[in-house]
């Protein structure tokens, strides 16, 4: 499998394959962050997902895969400190806003510091084109997310709340970006892109369940409702297969295609978590906020086609 991802590099088949590789990843991330924000709590949800997920790729790592390079093994231990950085900033945006406004903050911050970064580390180039749809479809991002602060009671109290989570939001997309150009690069360095994937998937399970454990203790202390570990362990089966799709196939379109376009385009995503907002969270999607998520989509298509 990694041998024939490999073989596609460059040509007509590989570009076609990247884009259907990152409209996956763009419906499961959506998916995957309603299965991270409900639930008891989301540092417990995130807990349980790298657990399962870890304890899934270690057979297939073990005995189907080659294992890492000691220069590979240098490149995920810098994806594992990203990474718990981003899941850490992402909890902390979910459990203190609305899903509706933490997700658009974190989704248009990612897009811009991705293509920045990926000029500075690995030289791509987008065309001026592909700049315009890029701006166009942060800046949709970011107006959506004004649209959706206004919404918030104005007392000091929500005000800080809302504050606190556009922060950890802004964070979290700074931290996706940067994720995203190590994890092109363990990629992109391997014989079999597999190999990263795998370990990556697996190193997971000794960073954000760590926090989890502190976390579940925390709130018993508090006298908080805890989910029973039948259900967390359900919510972490569902939320890794989730993950692999969202993650998985993201990791092998950075292997085909340039980070600026699967940025962009992954963040068609935005248009899913709105209807899943208003399904599972019951927010509203009035006429302003369905303007920006078509301007969204404009500007990943922009970009795909520029």
């Amino acid at each position: 499998m990694g041998s024939w991802i490999v073989s596609l590099e460059g040509t007509p088949a590989g570009d076609i394959a990247a884009l259907a590789l990152v409209m996956l990843s763009a419906i499961s991330h959506a998916v995957f962050g309603v299965i991270f924000k409900g639930g008891a709590d989301p540092y417990l949800n995130r807990g349980a997902i790298n657990v399962v997920y870890a304890l899934m790729a270690l057979p297939v790592a073990l005995f189907a895969l080659p294992m890492p390079t000691h220069a590979m093994w240098g490149v995920l231990a810098v994806s594992f400190v990203v990474h718990l950085a981003y899941e850490l900033f992402q909890a902390r945006a979910f459990s203190k806003g609305a899903f509706t406004l933490v997700y658009p903050v974190a989704r248009g911050t990612g897009p811009l510091a991705t293509s920045l970064l990926a000029f500075a580390v690995f030289s791509e180039v987008l065309r001026p084109a592909q700049w315009l749809g890029l701006m166009l479809l942060s800046g949709a991002i970011f107006g959506l997310a004004v649209v959706n602060y206004r919404s918030f009671p104005g007392d000091s109290a929500a005000t800080r709340g809302v504050s606190a989570a556009i922060f950890a939001a802004v964070a979290t997309g700074i931290m996706s970006a940067v994720f995203m150009n190590v994890d092109a690069h363990g990629t992109r360095m391997a014989t079999d892109p597999f190999t990263f994937i795998a370990w990556f998937f697996i190193l997971g399970a000794f960073g954000t369940p760590v926090f989890a454990v502190f976390r579940w203790r925390y709130l018993a202390r508090a006298g908080r409702a805890l989910p029973s570990l039948r259900a967390l362990a359900l919510r972490g089966l569902i939320g890794a297969l989730v993950a692999y799709l969202t993650f998985g196939s993201m990791l092998v379109a950075t292997r085909l295609a340039k980070l600026g376009e699967i940025a962009a385009l992954r963040e068609t995503s935005i248009a899913f978590a709105a209807v899943f907002g208003v399904i599972f969270f019951r927010e509203r999607l009035d006429r302003p906020k369905l303007l920006l998520i078509a301007l969204i989509c404009a500007g990943a298509i922009v970009v795909q086609l520029g």
